[in-house]
């Protein structure tokens, strides 16, 4: 079944819902005009960050999912994330009645992947079809594209972490911080996470890696490296140099709340018409 997306896009209700969607992002935000795109649905969904749930509102268009933080409820929005459909695929989640997660999916992608949650099954199903759908769309239109580059993991969260789970031993309190290796997301303490690794798809910086992660790709770079390099030398020695004295933390800022947010906002997932299956 396709999408049935002539009508939206070329409907004059769509060119003002995405210059609406623009005007809640305000100038940090990206334009998110252009020909042949429409917007599909929206909505707030939960999404797993480091520390908790915290409810971002999505935007899921023909091509793109954009999400950001909300300040002020369908009027404002701040720290704009926009995926790309074709290399992104979606894993539904079983409930989890221990710590009473529900109708929960995974977003995965080279560049970013995550968990949210849903209201309802209903909801949850929507939300996964229409993407779906659009995905199969853009492959049908234009092609497969198959990316070389392996998916960002998903993060383990915080509280699933009570020691390091690289060295099993380091505890994690106040002064000894958690950190996530971003080529597996296992939480590991700052020793087993020291060696930081070139993920273009992720970041223009090098990134915290676990030893382990590091020795694979090392061995992968070149296969006669099977050691571990010395301390402040990271992967991929043709950029190592452009990056010794940039902030190479790779701490992702982008599930921090800056400023007033709103933490408390709900609303009914709108799919806009012209978006139906059929």
């Amino acid at each position: 079944m396709l999408y049935a997306l002539c009508f939206t896009v070329n409907s004059e209700a769509n060119t003002k819902r995405i210059a609406f969607v623009e005007q809640c992002f305000g100038s940090s935000g990206q334009p998110l005009a252009i020909s042949n795109r429409a917007l599909i649905g929206e909505g707030v969904l939960l999404k797993m960050c480091r520390k908790k749930l915290k409810p971002r509102q999505f935007f899921l268009f023909s091509d793109i999912l954009v999400y950001g933080n909300i300040v002020i409820s369908k009027k404002k929005y701040n720290k704009q994330h926009i995926m790309q459909l074709d290399n992104m695929r979606l894993q539904s989640l079983p409930d989890d009645d221990i710590n009473s997660l529900y109708n929960g999916w995974q977003i995965i992608s080279p560049s970013k992947s995550f968990t949210i949650y849903a209201a309802t099954l209903n909801e949850k199903m929507e939300w996964m079809a229409h993407i779906n759908h659009c995905i199969y769309a853009l492959v049908t239109k234009h092609g497969s594209k198959s990316s070389v580059l392996d998916p960002s993991p998903v993060w383990i969260p915080d509280s699933e972490a009570n020691a390091c789970m690289h060295c099993q031993r380091s505890e994690f309190n106040v002064i000894n911080r958690r950190h996530h290796c971003r080529k597996c997301g296992i939480v590991c303490c700052k020793t087993c996470t020291s060696k930081r690794w070139l993920l273009p798809q992720q970041s223009s910086k090098p990134l915290r890696v676990c030893l382990t992660c590091f020795d694979k790709l090392s061995a992968q770079s070149n296969p006669m490296i099977v050691t571990r390099v010395p301390e402040g030398n990271y992967g991929n020695k043709e950029t190592a140099g452009n990056y010794a004295n940039a902030d190479t933390s790779g701490e992702d800022t982008s599930d921090s709340d800056s400023g007033t947010v709103d933490e408390k906002s709900d609303g009914p997932t709108t799919f806009y018409e012209g978006s139906n299956r059929r």
